[in-house]
């Protein structure tokens, strides 16, 4: 379905929803939705409710930042290609500007004692947010006997292998062993009726830029200034593709990846920044804008290199989904109605629920038996539970208690 044409007056009116959104959209995903009808279906008619919950139907399919996702295809049906990248960049730049700025304060700082006081209690606030999200989304998701023995299996692999790859493979026949369980036979011909709608170029640009990122960072001398900026590009562009379930998802990936394989940064400022980033609104995505910032610093570069860092964290995770949301929404209707597609999605959540698992028990190790900080962590997941006090509040309180005490 073609989006029809509106006025220059209407398109301002939208970025200037798209604006209020951004710095209004706390709580992740699931608050996300509940303002994007608030914004763009209630407040002002540019798309219907229904055609709403179809792109952030699409947008749990793919892999990416799920709300950036649907704000982007809204987008695209109100004003086509030049309106979406708009709303992207609107969207995504603010916070990811913050949390480079936090990395390099904190890379300026982190020698000073205070600063790490005001922190110290940011750690297992995150820590009790991770174990929320993985209780939430497995509540949710681990409702079979194949769906618990894939979290499981990714726990496990992710504990033996160690190694980056083990994600993609993992998600992969996740997806595969769920389709294939669940789907029930399917009509031949609207398979063959959508990928012959598929642009067999537009694939290959989309595969072709991992693996151009992927050689070269392999080829260029690791002392070279240029190593570093590209190997986080292909890092940072991967883990896009690979990313399932949004924000939750991103952060076992993150820190398997770039604390416990590569040693791009400690666990300590990889659990700051992820804190922060709770405090903030706008997409969970630009957390990744602090990992490159900070991963700069710890090699060496200097604030324009962190600057760079922070650059490249935040358009190489959103560029797979950007690619993918405006490669699939003009021909959505029919992808739907494939349920072989919509039943891999169930594999593909049952294996991110065990990446968080994985990620929840490695960020816990490095703690200890740290009582104080083991009750922090029981009572954010408990008040998160049981309580609608939002993860900023919460975040915020721990930064006023380190500071204070």
């Amino acid at each position: 379905m073609q989006p029809k044409p509106i006025s220059t007056k209407k398109q301002w009116l939208f970025l200037r929803n798209v604006l209020f959104f951004t710095f209004t959209s706390f709580g992740g995903a699931q608050a996300h939705l509940a303002l994007l009808l608030k914004y763009f279906v209630q407040s002002a008619k540019f798309i219907s409710e229904e055609e709403l919950l179809e792109l952030n139907a699409l947008a749990q399919v793919l892999p990416g930042p799920a709300s950036t996702q649907t704000l982007v295809g809204i987008a695209w049906k109100v004003g086509k290609l030049k309106l979406a990248i708009i709303t992207f960049l609107i969207w995504i730049l603010p916070t990811a500007a913050v949390m480079t700025f936090a990395a390099i304060s904190y890379a300026l700082l982190d020698q000073k004692q205070k600063f790490n006081d005001i922190l110290e209690y940011i750690q297992p606030i995150a820590l009790g947010i991770v174990a929320y999200g993985a209780w939430k989304l497995g509540r949710k998701v681990l409702s079979s006997q194949v769906s618990i023995f894939l979290a499981v299996a990714s726990v496990v692999a992710t504990f033996v292998l160690r190694n980056a790859y083990v994600f993609p493979l993992a998600i992969l026949v996740g997806g595969i062993i769920s389709s294939a369980i669940e789907t029930p036979r399917e009509e031949t011909e609207l398979r063959v009726k959508l990928f012959s709608n598929l642009n067999p170029r537009k694939l290959i640009y989309f595969l072709g830029a991992l693996l151009l990122f992927a050689m070269v960072g392999a080829i260029i001398n690791r002392t070279s200034p240029f190593s570093l900026p590209i190997r986080l590009l292909e890092n940072f562009y991967r883990n896009g593709i690979l990313v399932f379930g949004g924000g939750q998802v991103l952060v076992p990936l993150m820190f398997t990846e770039f604390v416990e394989m590569k040693h791009y940064l400690p666990s300590t400022g990889f659990l700051s920044g992820f804190a922060l980033q709770q405090a903030l609104p706008g997409p969970t995505f630009s957390f990744t804008s602090y990992l490159g910032a900070l991963s700069m610093k710890n090699f060496g570069y200097g604030i324009w290199g962190q600057v760079l860092g922070g650059l490249i964290g935040v358009i190489g995770i959103n560029l797979p989904g950007l690619i993918l949301v405006l490669f699939i929404v003009p021909f959505w209707d029919d992808l739907k109605r494939i349920s072989r597609i919509r039943h891999s999605l169930s594999g593909i959540n049952a294996v991110s629920v065990g990446f968080i698992i994985a990620a929840f028990i490695l960020l816990l190790i490095p703690m200890g038996f740290n009582w104080l900080f083991l009750g922090i962590m029981l009572a954010t997941f408990l008040l998160l539970n049981f309580t609608k006090v939002s993860p900023p509040i919460i975040v915020l309180a721990g930064i006023i208690i380190g500071y204070l005490f």
